[in-house]
């Protein structure tokens, strides 16, 4: 039972929805614990995925995890799999195993008693180690990334023309995604055209900085979007400034996609891209040199496709759905009682 108690958007609860999905496809028997989330809930129905929605409320919140541990029983869960610290909170003891899934460096009193967690990187896995965590109740599962079936992006409907260089920027409107980096960067690539697809509280900011810096002309603002793979596919260019990120699953998703991408080196993309070779990697908050990196490879076409090639060959190798799922069947097994 995978229980996720998030109600927002974004790349973890995007990868809760592609992994359920993903087990679920491949045969195991699992079950969904959700907030509300229509489109969520949605994504899941259309897959077949039986799903319970909680509330996953705040400390008076004392229904949730008796809803939960009686959902458990009834379809005589072996697993519980808590995304995140608001769903391990409210993730009840029981004749299960309980598993914290882990995308960042979260607080572990949240996860006292657990019996495993799983860090989507090595260096997650390794930071948990360092805080106390028992080596041996530590792993290190990586996400996967699948580009859906989609055609490209139509360029006319998002005010680009052929020829017009594509800059795709994903990711929330937070700071530490570094949006505004991408925008400074555009100021001195004059002929690109920047889409930027999230939602998120700095958008009114942004947009004024856009008109500040003269590009907003150049700029589109596309929001929340559910066709990332028509996005990506359509892109000359991934661009990705991020300030802070663990993992930064733009890199494996451009790579699956067949997209260069150019990325600041927070510690998740500097532990992913081999810089020159699957990616290109600029200090953080440069936007000086994220500008010169862009700039040399839309003037390079070769190396963006050898770049995409080789992007396209780690994702095979170690970022596929056939190379993760079955190292989360292996943990399954681990757990499974004598």
């Amino acid at each position: 039972m995978h229980l996720l108690g998030s109600g927002g958007d974004g790349g973890a609860e995007t990868y809760f929805t592609d992994l359920v999905r993903a087990q679920h496809a491949s045969g195991l028997a699992l079950h969904a614990g959700v907030r509300v989330h229509p489109s969520r809930e949605a994504a899941l129905r259309e897959a077949g995925v039986a799903a319970t929605v909680f509330r996953f409320g705040g400390l008076l919140d004392f229904t949730t995890r008796p809803r939960i541990e009686g959902c458990a029983r009834a379809i005589d869960a072996r697993v519980l799999i808590a995304w995140m610290n608001r769903a391990a909170r409210h993730t009840p003891v029981g004749p299960w195993a309980r598993v914290g899934r882990l995308g960042g460096y979260y607080k572990l009193k949240n996860y006292r008693g657990f019996d495993l967690l799983v860090g989507n990187t090595v260096s997650i896995r390794d930071w948990m180690v360092e805080q106390g965590w028992p080596a041996d109740k530590a792993r290190h599962i990586p996400n996967f990334a699948e580009p859906q079936d989609m055609a490209p992006a139509d360029r006319a409907a998002l005010a680009t023309p052929e020829g017009v260089p594509a800059l795709l920027s994903m990711g929330r409107l937070h700071p530490a995604k570094a949006h505004d980096v991408a925008l400074k960067a555009l100021a001195d690539i004059p002929e690109a055209v920047l889409w930027i697809a999230g939602s998120g509280p700095l958008e009114r900011e942004l947009k004024a900085l856009a008109d500040e810096l003269g590009v907003a002309g150049r700029v589109r603002w596309l929001g929340w979007r559910n066709d990332a793979s028509a996005l990506y596919r359509a892109a000359d260019l991934v661009v990705f400034p991020s300030r802070y990120e663990p993992l930064g699953n733009v890199v494996i998703q451009a790579w699956a996609h067949g997209a260069p991408v150019v990325a600041a080196r927070a510690a998740g993309p500097e532990a992913l891209i081999r810089d020159g070779e699957d990616g290109v990697l600029v200090p953080i908050d440069d936007a000086g040199a994220l500008a010169a990196a862009i700039r040399s490879l839309l003037a390079a076409s070769d190396a963006r496709t050898a770049m995409a090639q080789a992007g396209l060959a780690r994702v095979t190798a170690e970022f596929s759905r056939a190379a993760v799922l079955p190292q989360w069947a292996a943990l399954f097994d681990e757990l499974r009682p004598v």
